[in-house]
């Protein structure tokens, strides 16, 4: 875990054991459900967890905010974030029930109170959020038709509200397609490794 160490250097000592433990836990639910590509275990902290928390160099989301994670999968990227910051409160959503079970399981062992997973789809959900967070499931065009409807309204919402979405590639034409005023953020300012040279953070916040 010391990439993570390295790039979050004021981490408590409780966040750095809860992500060695998050490591551990996740590998053993891969071994059962695959969460991830196999090849890609030995990489988890770098390929999982530090591009999940390229997203908090992005944004500092505001103690007491809400953030949701849509097709969180194996709980990517919201519980590296909730470790981060653990005065904010995440709602991780996947429509497969299974891993819902393993995010819960994982959230559980780790003594995260501050995330609660719920298996659904974000175009049925109710509740209103400061952020959402999510990695790569759909072209934007059609992942913003989900969650527009999800934000909290700009005047109440916390500062930077909007959508934090990890892509990677020429997102040029996936922009124009969609229509929405974005902000691309290249993570290879940030993260020297080869993985993050094509990895970014795309930004549209919630006018």
């Amino acid at each position: 875990m010391s990439i993570i160490n390295h790039y979050f250097p004021h981490l408590t000592n409780q966040q750095r054991q809860q992500f060695q433990q998050l490591e551990s836990e996740f590998r053993g639910w891969n071994e059962r459900l695959n969460l991830v590509a196999r090849t890609d275990v030995d990489n988890l902290a770098e390929r999982h967890f530090l591009h999940s928390l390229g997203i908090a160099k992005v944004v500092e989301f505001a103690p007491g905010s809400s953030v949701l994670d849509v097709g969180t999968g194996g709980g990517l990227p919201g519980l590296p974030l909730a470790i981060l910051f653990p005065e904010v409160k995440f709602h991780l959503v996947d429509s497969i029930g299974k891993k819902i079970r393993a995010v819960q399981d994982m959230a559980h062992a780790l003594q995260l109170p501050n995330v609660t997973a719920e298996q659904t789809r974000a175009e049925q959900l109710r509740p209103h959020y400061d952020y959402v967070v999510s990695r790569a499931v759909a072209r934007l065009a059609t992942f913003y038709t989900w969650i527009e409807h999800r934000y909290k309204p700009a005047a109440t919402a916390a500062p930077g509200s909007g959508l934090y979405y990890l892509k990677g590639g020429d997102l040029t034409e996936e922009i124009e397609e969609s229509g929405l005023t974005a902000n691309v953020v290249d993570l290879n300012d940030f993260y020297a490794e080869e993985f993050f040279d094509t990895k970014k953070v795309v930004v549209v916040l919630n006018a």
